[in-house]
């Protein structure tokens, strides 16, 4: 018996000492923690050198074979890792095209999309960091990936939102839980690499509790949770030091509009917005609030189908001066307009906050998420966030996904270097047909008629219906003027295909023999 009892005594020791050793090993999280500052020397960089060839390893995992892009302008039509007119560094108009692009990827669209296609096919992209689950170990190695890709790609931020980061538990608690840990890793590869979320925004429309939408939901109850998420979300965002915040909630619409208090839907919209502006100046949240405006889908109809509705909306609340759009050009085109439509239209109004620089094949009236190459679009768009002196905190997110048939990691890269190398020379056009002024001169051409005498008293709001009609009966009918159209277009044109006799692709084409 004294032998049982000794040997049990040994037994519980052992037990004992392992437990304790348990106890004081670190979680994975703080493991990762620990790895990562223990092969950073810089918060802003991954380090150079021999000393540091574990940490570089780190961002060269999932993406092997190919190393950090450059720019090479000479490079020719199958160099489709380098960038032909992206120059980080080149200046333009007093400020680098890295500091007027602002490019961020899109999470969303580049970790989060597999190919699936609605009704008409499964998931055709596998990719080596993602094994299809929702489970943690998933979405850290999607993280890890995200951020060598971001790092290679030489970009300084990306786009995200809670539900990209974490999957969902099932309490609000549990989900809470798992996106802490996920935005403490974030927080840790943003420290190692310099990149941080150009926005942040809460997922307002995957779960099915947003079937009948967020914050026009007509159970409040919904209502409520889509306003927990979204100061968690604000929360975070200050946290992770995003530069905008994005309201994105596509279900607040409606599919017949007689299962609607319409003017009620559109109070509570307001009510949601008035408590986030609240929510940000009680955190000191210092990043500005954007709304991205989406038309028909996913809802037949939408309350903030484009920048004039939504303007509309915020104008009627006294809302506007705490908002800027993000606005997704795509969207004018499905909307029957000119792709550049929407952003001229917000900076217009000053309102002009952040761009989406995909595109969608125009015989088709839905989003496709194509990136961004045409090159005329893409100049005029640029002509307008040049005229409003830039994008202030915003900038450029390359919101294109690759098509289901491209299954090779590396076409993410070529995607994404196809849609900056359009906007950098989009950039140079666009500065260029500044500087050289005949767009503005003719432009003042036009309305030449308001600058002096009559014209400016109109243009200064002091006449009325009388002082037009004695104008009128004393000078006449007016004379008609050609808006010369197709001469504006064909200066488009000298600007976008500059003549370059120069260049390989303007000499003669030597027949065979």
């Amino acid at each position: 018996q004294s032998f049982i009892c000794a040997l049990l005594c040994w037994l519980l020791l052992l037990l004992l000492l392992h437990l304790r050793r348990l106890s004081r090993r670190p979680s994975s999280s703080v493991l990762l923690r620990y790895q990562l500052q223990r092969h950073s020397t810089s918060p802003c960089r991954v380090p150079d050198g021999t000393a540091h060839a574990r940490s570089r390893t780190i961002m060269n995992r999932y993406f092997q074979g190919i190393g950090r892009i450059e720019h090479r302008p000479d490079a020719g039509p199958e160099d489709s890792l380098v960038f032909r007119h992206y120059n980080a560094k080149e200046t333009v108009h007093g400020r680098t095209m890295e500091e007027w692009l602002r490019f961020s990827v899109s999470y969303f669209h580049t970790f989060r999309f597999f190919g699936v296609e609605n009704h008409y096919g499964e998931r055709t992209l596998q990719r080596p960091w993602d094994d299809g689950t929702r489970s943690m170990d998933n979405h850290r190695r999607r993280l890890h990936a995200a951020f060598e890709f971001f790092y290679k790609l030489g970009v300084k931020y990306y786009s995200v939102s809670d539900i990209d980061l974490a999957p969902e538990g099932d309490t609000f608690d549990d989900s809470q839980k798992a996106l802490d840990e996920m935005v403490a890793m974030a927080s840790d590869l943003q420290r190692m690499t310099g990149i941080q979320p150009m926005d942040f925004s809460a997922d307002l429309f995957s779960n099915p509790k947003y079937m009948n939408g967020a914050a026009t939901n007509p159970d409040s109850h919904v209502f409520a949770y889509a306003c927990a998420q979204v100061k968690r979300a604000m929360d975070i965002a200050k946290r992770l030091n995003a530069r905008n915040f994005l309201f994105f909630h596509p279900r607040d619409g409606y599919q017949y509009n007689h299962l609607h208090y319409m003017f009620r839907d559109m109070t509570h919209i307001a009510n949601f917005y008035r408590m986030a502006i609240e929510y940000k100046d009680k955190i000191g949240y210092k990043g500005q609030l954007l709304i991205h405006p989406k038309p028909h889908d996913a809802e037949r109809h939408q309350y903030q189908s484009d920048v004039m509705s939504t303007l509309n909306l915020l104008h009627y609340f006294n809302l506007e001066k705490h908002f800027k759009f993000y606005v997704k050009p795509a969207f004018s085109r499905i909307m029957g307009r000119s792709y550049e439509h929407d952003v001229c239209m917000a900076g217009a109004y000053h309102m002009l906050g952040m761009v989406d620089v995909s595109d969608c094949y125009p015989e088709k009236n839905y989003t496709t998420d194509i990136f961004a190459r045409d090159m005329r679009d893409a100049t005029l768009v640029m002509k307008c966030v040049l005229q409003q002196g830039g994008l202030q905190n915003g900038g450029f997110c390359l919101g294109g996904r690759v098509r289901r048939e491209s299954l090779e990691p590396k076409d993410l890269m070529t995607g994404h270097i196809l849609a900056m190398d359009t906007f950098a020379k989009a950039l140079l056009n666009s500065a260029r047909m500044i500087a050289d002024g005949h767009f503005a001169k003719n432009l003042q051409k036009r309305y030449i008629s308001y600058s002096v005498g009559f014209g400016d008293l109109i243009e200064k709001g002091m006449l009325q219906f009388d002082d037009c009609e004695d104008y009128i009966m004393k000078n006449g009918e007016p004379e008609l003027e050609s808006c010369r159209y197709e001469h504006f277009d064909n200066m488009l044109n000298y600007y976008v295909f500059p003549p370059n006799p120069t260049h390989p692709c303007s000499k003669q084409i030597e027949q065979p023999p």
